[in-house]
């Protein structure tokens, strides 16, 4: 899947079988199988006419395209729409069953499995706090929290599962202060082949992926993409991350870490410089919470369910929010953004506040030669990480590169 851009590890190119076989025969598809459902995808159903007037292709080749994916059962009928000349329409959706995937993200203090089906929905899901991120404690996570899924499923569902895709930061090893762990204890990733060790203990076809990509990658899939398509991502975990979207495809750069937006140079209150991380970063208000006598597991046990924290949190919020102004002015310096995405571990509630609380603070800096970005809450939540690394099997077998098909629609319709 390389729209959702930066070290992608993927298994050995699959042979191609028979194009009769469901979801559980590994298959290589057709690029105009390809395009069609990444439309369909994206414009959420479609007609063959719509097909052929986007693609350029002839009305019988989609016909033909259209039926051999209903056959499979990855397309559905919907209602035919009438009132028009000639035979009425008859719209074609993906089908959310016909394809599922696991999704895994591992955080510095958490980590989530979830099953995801064709159109991004979470069918089923796992989590697990700990206190620090070990190799053990995550790959038992990730193959007994399979299995216990798989019992979940009928046969038939079962056999259509796509493979797993993981999120996950990268040079967990430099961050062991900040985490708590004990000194050393971190060193075992430096030569810890994650993407290895997970497939030598799963059936299926495993992917690896940063989690900030991933996440920013969810948010142009199944998020606010189709209406921006360039913007700035910020999600807000243990540590901040963030992506780049040029063009409706991750722009990752010449080393992969384009977007890698944790070490941006910000002001702190006092007037020292700091690093965006240092200040954006949940582990930054677990210590707030810490130093006040106050329990911080809450942080962990579930983002969508924090409780208000009352003082320590709203500090936390507005230095966030001015850390994060500056950034989105420094990057809006640099490129014209049409939108600044924040969104992170936490509830909606918390999600809001930062990012009004950010529109503020951005008003009161010098923005003379600035076009600013629009500032807005990301569309997909907690579990963007998880639902980004979901979508990487997805898109490996099933769909088009995110950048090749808003070309295709663009040079289509300008037809």
């Amino acid at each position: 899947m390389s729209s959702l851009d930066g070290p992608v590890h993927t298994p050995a190119q699959p042979p191609i079988l028979s194009p009769a076989g469901g979801a559980n025969q590994i298959r290589v598809r057709a690029y105009n199988e390809r395009l069609v459902l990444s439309l369909v995808r994206l414009y959420g159903s479609q007609s063959k006419a719509d097909i052929a007037r986007r693609t350029g292709l002839s009305a019988q080749t989609v016909s033909v395209i259209m039926r051999a994916l209903e056959k499979e059962g990855l397309l559905s009928r919907g209602e035919p729409v009438r009132g028009r000349v000639g035979q009425p329409s008859i719209p074609m959706r993906l089908n959310p069953d016909a394809v599922y995937s696991f999704g895994v993200k591992m955080g510095r203090r958490s980590a989530d499995l979830v099953l995801m089906d064709f159109v991004g929905n979470i069918r089923l899901q796992l989590h697990q706090t700990y206190a620090y991120p070990l190799p053990d404690v995550f790959l038992d996570f990730i193959t007994t929290g399979i299995r216990d899924l798989e019992n979940r499923l009928d046969e038939k569902q079962r056999g259509r599962i796509a493979g797993i895709g993981i999120a996950a930061p990268f040079e967990l090893w430099n961050w062991e202060e900040e985490v708590g762990s004990p000194k050393g204890a971190m060193d075992v990733w430096r030569d810890f082949d994650l993407h290895t060790e997970i497939a030598a203990r799963v059936p299926y076809p495993v992917y690896l992926q940063n989690d900030a990509t991933s996440a920013c990658g969810a948010e142009l899939v199944f998020g606010i993409g189709p209406s921006y398509p360039d913007f700035v991502y910020f999600f807000i975990g243990s540590f901040i991350g963030g992506g780049i979207v040029l063009n409706s495809a991750i722009f990752s750069g010449r080393t992969g870490t384009a977007g890698a937006i944790g070490p941006l140079p910000v002001r702190g209150k006092h007037g020292e410089t700091m690093q965006l991380l240092e200040v954006a970063s949940i582990f930054v208000l677990e210590n707030m919470l810490r130093e006040r006598g106050i329990d911080p597991q809450p942080l962990w046990y579930s983002a969508d369910d924090w409780i208000d924290f009352g003082e320590p949190l709203e500090m936390w919020i507005q230095d966030t929010a001015r850390a994060l102004a500056q950034a989105i002015v420094a990057a809006a310096s640099i490129i014209d953004f049409s939108a600044a995405v924040i969104d992170g571990g936490f509830p909606g509630w918390v999600r809001e506040r930062i990012v009004q609380a950010t529109i503020h603070e951005a008003a009161m800096l010098d923005l003379q030669g600035v076009v600013m970005p629009d500032i807005i809450e990301g569309a997909i939540g907690p579990h963007a990480r998880a639902i980004g690394g979901a979508s990487l099997p997805i898109f490996a077998r099933y769909l088009t590169d995110q950048n090749v098909l808003f070309k295709e629609v663009e040079n289509a319709e300008g037809t």
